[in-house]
């Protein structure tokens, strides 16, 4: 079975660019206890900072599959910013809230010796077959 690629990054570019599109500001949270968060300690509260992340705002922005890298500048300062894609909680507008919130990424924090990992104990859920009428 071939493993399948996280959906996570190709939303987080999706709505970066829908928000853009709409003449908005995109902003991310970012869970900054997850290993590999590179942001200024002094912006992060309760575990997590607030991201602009726009064009005008940073540079050099690249969303790949496994981070979000930019150079940004606070309070005056220059920094070279680096978010783990498992990292990122939301991408939001800042003018109305909207976006998306994402669920914690569960899959490096599952425990390898419980009994709900084994793939063999129950098979998988038949698909139901599509109900089509012929309507004339």
């Amino acid at each position: 079975m071939q493993t399948q690629t996280s959906r996570k990054p190709y939303l987080i570019r999706a709505i970066n660019e829908w928000i853009l599109d709409n003449g908005l500001t995109p902003y991310i949270s970012v869970n900054a206890e997850i290993d590999g968060v590179v942001v200024p300690a002094e912006f992060v509260e309760d575990g997590e900072v607030i991201l602009n992340i726009d064009p005008n705002s940073v540079r050099n922005l690249e969303i790949s599959a496994d981070y979000i890298l930019f150079d940004a500048r606070f309070s005056g300062r220059p920094y070279a910013i680096e978010i783990p894609i498992a990292a990122v909680i939301a991408i939001y507008a800042r003018e109305n809230g909207e976006g998306m919130l994402f669920v914690a990424d569960t899959e490096s924090q599952e425990d390898p010796d419980s009994a709900d990992n084994d793939p063999d104990d129950t098979p998988p859920e038949p698909t139901p077959r599509p109900n089509l009428k012929i309507v004339k």
